[in-house]
């Protein structure tokens, strides 16, 4: 079967992820695919404080704005289609009420600064080196808002552009964490509205910066997502509808090959029996009142106790709450 797809070489990590390791991740959209994953399986996660977001600029700026523990003020919003924003996150923080959009921004922030302190592990997931900038001050925006497109002005960023932003945020993320350590993805999310030709420079772009960094650092790594999508599989069979988005089955088969190379194995181990609970968890009887559910409930419960016993930094309570509620 394997010669039915190009072969590739992920090097793993000398020291690979394991549980009771915190994990930032931020990026686009495909960064939630990888972090969902590992919060199912009871990883310890926090994920995009800012929301989505695309391209460098924006992540780069977020990051600082965690490490010095940023808090917004009502200046930094404004107020368009009946919404208060904030150009640097996104729409997710908009609110009706201006003082419920700066504290679910400055709630996300404060959460953002004590998690990075902490972390082990940072996963950056990078979508455009396209970049859009407010014409009137020149500012990039994380998030255009649905605002007028002659508001903004479009730039493909220069590799030597992008380098030097996140060579200066990377060792501000150094200083503030030694112990932190960097895994960088491309997404393999292709941004069509910028057109084909246009999506293709953006993302060798990305690649060419993120390379770079990955031998310049020891404690940086990259992990093929984009070329596991656009070189392994290759085929329009793993998108959904729209050609762009990867469904359900390159997800996983990135997923898959990201777990065997970057999670050490006794952590695999644990994720894979953690699934089998979630699985149960999620599972919703036609019959509820049946003795065959009620059997089905008590197998459950008592061995996701069994793994809460085993596994004490691991939280079920969930579980075994819903397990325990039987008629």
């Amino acid at each position: 079967m394997e010669s039915f797809f190009l072969p590739i070489q992920i090097n793993p990590p000398a020291e690979r992820i394991r549980y009771q390791q915190k994990i930032l991740l931020t990026g686009s959209c495909f960064t939630e695919h990888i972090g969902n994953w590992l919060e199912d399986v009871k990883f310890d996660v926090l994920q995009n404080p800012n929301g989505i977001l695309f391209d460098t600029l924006s992540v780069a700026g977020s990051l600082v704005s965690y490490v010095e523990g940023r808090q917004y003020q009502k200046g930094d919003l404004f107020f368009l289609n009946d919404l208060w924003q904030s150009w640097k996150h996104h729409g997710l923080f908009s609110d009706t009420s201006q003082q419920r959009c700066l504290e679910k921004i400055n709630e996300s922030q404060s959460a953002a600064h004590e998690f990075l302190k902490k972390s082990d592990w940072l996963i950056i997931t990078l979508g455009s080196a396209f970049s859009y900038t407010l014409k009137e001050n020149q500012m990039p925006v994380a998030n255009c808002h649905r605002a007028p497109s002659d508001w903004f002005t479009k730039t493909l960023l220069s590799i030597e552009d992008m380098l030097a932003v996140f060579d200066e945020t990377l060792h501000r993320l150094f200083q503030f964490n030694p112990a932190l350590r960097i895994i960088f993805t491309v997404s393999p999310v292709r941004h069509i509205r910028d057109g084909v030709i246009e999506n293709n420079r953006s993302k060798a772009r990305l690649i060419e910066m993120v390379h770079h960094f990955a031998n310049k650092f020891d404690r940086i790594y990259y992990f093929p997502a984009y070329e596991l999508v656009i070189d392994v599989l290759r085929d329009y069979r793993f998108f959904d509808k729209d050609l762009v988005h990867p469904n359900y089955q390159a997800t996983d088969f990135v997923l898959d090959n990201f777990m065997q190379h970057y999670v050490e194995s006794s952590s695999r181990a644990i994720a894979d029996e953690v699934k089998k609970i979630k699985t149960a968890y999620r599972h919703r009887a036609l019959h509820p009142d049946t003795e065959a559910h009620k059997r089905f409930l008590n197998e459950y419960l008592l061995k996701t106790k069994v793994q809460a016993e085993k596994y004490p930094f691991l939280d079920f309570k969930k579980e075994i709450d819903h397990f325990s509620s039987w008629p």
